[in-house]
């Protein structure tokens, strides 16, 4: 979700959306993002597999949505700036784009991402849009939906579903994951927070501390101090900038790498559960359908 080298260096830059519309008509090459990779595509929309390796060293560019946009994080964490706001993204947060929105993605607290980008044309989008939120001139109002339980069963799906590669089956999770995303805005899009810079770098660090770490137990008290923090402090703040506690982060770590392991695996349900980290099989299979939506071996045979 960002571009590749140090090329703006020597470019004045200004505020958001000046230089995203120079460089369109500049006679100078612009920077080259990270090739994605096309996992399917069809009329007004496409889906692409996305990975970064940008890291703290590399300064950060304008780029601009060309349609509208939606991407899952998959892993790691960056910082996105749009029309909207700033938001710090993480893993299983939804990244929104308006097309036409320049936007910036930046790597000051730590190196890499991965993303499943989704991208649907204008009248593709307005055609939904018009039948989910009532109009089909609706433009995003927020840079990312966080890690919500409410989004959690359609993002496992749709990133279990980008394994099969199914034309038909991408375009029915993709046309579901903006229907998603659409009416969880058209109610009360949950309101977070800009917190300082230091504190998004210590969110920053803990984000990929609790990635790294999502299988074994973890205490509010051990990532307090990886963020330097009280506990008090350290959940308000997480939880303001986020949108999400850190155990329901978690949580749905846990839950997304147990679905991709019982979609590429053989493994027994219950191998399948301690290894993401869940200490009790009957408290996995009860939360699983809770959030998906079916049992685990249900959705193994999906």
């Amino acid at each position: 979700m960002c571009q590749d080298r140090a090329y703006l260096r020597t470019l004045a830059i200004g505020g958001l959306g000046e230089n995203c519309y120079f460089l369109s008509m500049a006679s100078a090459t612009p920077p080259r993002p990270p090739a994605p990779r096309s996992l399917a595509q069809g009329d007004g929309w496409r889906v692409h597999d996305v990975v970064c390796t940008l890291g703290p060293n590399d300064p950060s560019f304008e780029e601009r949505h060309s349609e509208v946009s939606i991407a899952i994080v998959l892993e790691g964490s960056f910082l996105y700036r749009s029309e909207s706001g700033r938001s710090l993204m993480y893993p299983g947060s939804l990244l929104l784009g308006n097309a036409g929105a320049c936007f910036e993605c930046g790597h000051e607290h730590g190196t890499g991402d991965h993303c499943l980008s989704f991208h649907f044309s204008r009248p593709f989008f307005e055609e939904i849009a018009a039948a989910v939120a009532g109009s089909d001139r609706f433009r995003f109002p927020t840079t990312m939906l966080p890690a919500l339980r409410q989004l959690a069963g359609l993002v496992v799906k749709v990133e279990a579903g980008s394994r099969d590669r199914s034309t038909l089956r991408m375009e029915e999770l993709s046309i579901g994951l903006v229907e998603g995303v659409l009416a969880m805005l058209a109610g009360e899009a949950p309101r977070m927070a800009d917190p300082p810079a230091r504190d998004r770098q210590r969110v920053s660090d803990t984000v990929r501390y609790i990635e790294e770490n999502a299988d074994t137990p973890l205490a509010l008290g051990d990532l307090a101090d990886v963020a330097r923090m009280s506990r008090y402090h350290f959940l308000r703040i997480f939880r303001q900038a986020l949108g999400v506690t850190p155990y329901q982060l978690l949580l749905n770590l846990r839950l997304r790498r147990a679905a991709m392991a019982l979609k590429t695996s053989a493994e027994p349900v219950a191998q399948v559960a301690f290894a993401a980290g869940f200490g009790d099989l009957s408290t996995f299979n009860a939360r699983f359908r809770r959030v998906i939506g079916m049992t685990p071996q249900a959705f193994r045979g999906a």
